[in-house]
């Protein structure tokens, strides 16, 4: 992104995309899906493209955009896990873009809340987005961060294929009983811990029920929790971002977690990155990983 939107752009694009939220949480439907407060049901025909974190990682953003061809598709869907800030030099361009995705493609695109787009009593360290707002915009950053940080209030934070995929940044609540917990995390909070894990939580092998996490915040979760969330949903895998991978992907609890890594460079310096795409008529993973080298 060589020409950087003017203050008064990027605030109009958070006013277009607040506006777009809440009317799909108004009307109940995204697409040919529908939407119940938090909660996103994709109903997938066609390749679905997943993208980990991406924490200012603008190169790393635009090619995945490329390479999977979502611009030139008519039906391809792309999933958003979370964190598109901090820990990067671009997080304000990324969130643009991001962004100006959903806008120009409202029923292709799934924005979904990061630990690092989270609500005040829960903010993650370091947080450098409020600096990088002021150091492109001066003043005028004050005002289009703290709005941003309002939509991200009404991001959704969990998306289901039904009967196949339960995608979320960080993992399932390990006291959730029903998808309406998971739709009403954010309603809920802070009495109830739903945001907080699935924002937060990490999985642990060899273990059953949860472990304070050394975050500071959320869960470690055992493989049992994981076979509550997917009875619970009615889904297969859980997909999610929140970890940092070397490779840019790993799998937990026998194949019945994945989490994807999407950026490159400091402070993390993974060997590679990975995004996913699957075509939902046979079922079928191609993680694409990529190192810099590539994308040269």
């Amino acid at each position: 992104m060589k020409n950087l939107p003017s203050p008064k752009e990027y605030l109009n694009l958070i006013e277009e995309i607040e506006n777009l939220l809440l009317k799909e949480r108004e009307t109940g439907f995204f697409g040919k899906g529908k939407v119940n407060k938090g909660l996103v049901k994709i109903e997938a025909k066609e390749k679905l493209i997943v993208i980990g974190d991406i924490h200012g990682d603008l190169q790393s953003l635009n090619y995945i955009i490329k390479e999977s061809k979502f611009l030139k598709s008519k039906h391809s869907i792309i999933i958003f896990l979370g964190d598109y800030v901090d820990r990067g030099e671009f997080s304000p361009q990324v969130l643009y873009k991001i962004l100006s995705l959903k806008l120009h493609f409202p029923n292709r695109v799934v924005v979904l809340r990061g630990n690092h787009e989270g609500p005040e009593d829960l903010q993650a360290i370091p947080h450098d987005l409020p600096n990088q707002f002021f150091n492109i915009y001066k003043e005028d950053g004050r005002k289009i961060y703290f709005t941003i940080k309002k939509l991200f209030n009404i991001l959704p934070h969990v998306a289901l294929v039904e009967g196949k995929y339960l995608f979320l940044h960080g993992g399932p609540p390990h006291n959730a009983s029903s998808l309406e917990d998971y739709a009403n995390a954010y309603e809920m909070h802070p009495e109830k811990s739903f945001l907080e894990e699935i924002l937060w939580n990490d999985p642990i092998e060899n273990f059953e029920g949860v472990l304070p996490s050394p975050r500071g915040a959320g869960k470690l979760f055992g493989e049992n929790i994981t076979n509550n969330a997917l009875k619970v949903s009615g889904a297969k895998i859980i997909i999610r971002g929140h970890e940092p991978k070397d490779e840019g992907f790993g799998f937990n609890h026998n194949g019945k977690v994945l989490t994807l890594f999407s950026r490159l460079g400091s402070p993390y310096f993974n060997s590679s990155a990975s995004y996913l795409e699957i075509n939902p008529k046979t079922e079928n993973f191609i993680i694409k990983k990529f190192t810099r080298e590539y994308k040269s």
